[in-house]
């Protein structure tokens, strides 16, 4: 598993769109930070909240560009046949996967801490920030990512084509980020508008943005992944029903 987890990393990194995913995702969240109307130095405000604001938007796409080859290229080149005689669960590979695809986007996110070193030093006095809420802002960006890569790989799992993956990924995370918190707005749901926005990511994120990690928003990730990668292990099995 570990070596297939390395492969996949390899086979990212050694990729030009491997590189352009995280130059892309640095370049955006940075012209957001610094450039673009509303930044920190405009508000003179040392705080990361554009960032975190953007971000999941952004990984929206990019996640889906990481994950859309994982199952789709195994398939269109017939290698998943290949896979799945190797002395390995159908689940061991998903998760050798799934991991990998989460390590590059950790990969991704590592840099942006240069820009929590920005605004800490730039504070006045410095480090007068809410460190608090920024830790766990970043802790709740790595599960929503880890959520979309989830989404991803389940998408990759249903198509040969690359490109039909990555729509299929785009969609099912709109619709798992916003589209609950979207359909909650209708007043005909009434009283049941908190748990459909509860079912959705952006309400669950929001909370650990605030700085409080609380053991549900963990357990409602951990949940949606779960739900996503037993998906994928079952079309996986389907080939060889």
């Amino acid at each position: 598993m570990r070596a297939l987890i390395g492969k996949e990393i390899q086979g990212f990194l050694g990729s030009l769109i491997g590189h352009i995913v995280i130059v892309v995702f640095l370049l955006l969240t940075g012209l957001f930070l610094w450039v673009f109307p509303g930044n920190i130095l405009d508000s003179g405000y040392a705080d990361l909240g554009v960032l975190f604001h953007i971000a999941p938007w952004v990984f929206l796409f990019l996640v889906p560009a990481i994950t859309m080859r994982s199952f789709s290229e195994e398939r269109r080149t017939g290698t998943i046949e290949l896979l799945l005689t190797k002395p390995i669960s159908e689940l061991r590979l998903v998760l050798a996967k799934y991991l990998a695809a989460v390590v590059l986007v950790v990969l991704a996110l590592v840099p942006t801490l240069v820009y929590w070193y920005s605004i800490g030093s730039m504070a006045v006095p410095a480090w007068n920030i809410d460190s608090g809420g920024i830790r766990g802002s970043y802790i709740g960006l790595f599960f929503l990512a880890s959520t979309f890569t989830a989404i991803g790989i389940f998408a990759s799992s249903l198509t040969e084509s690359q490109i039909v993956a990555f729509l299929i990924a785009v969609f099912l995370c709109f619709i798992v980020y916003v589209g609950f918190d979207l359909i909650a707005d209708f007043n005909a749901f009434g009283a049941m508008e908190g748990p459909i926005k509860g079912l959705g990511i952006q309400q669950h994120y929001d909370s650990m943005s605030r700085g409080v990690i609380d053991l549900r928003d963990v357990l409602y990730f951990l949940g949606v992944d779960a739900i996503f990668l037993l998906a994928t292990r079952t079309v996986v099995q389907s080939r060889t029903w």
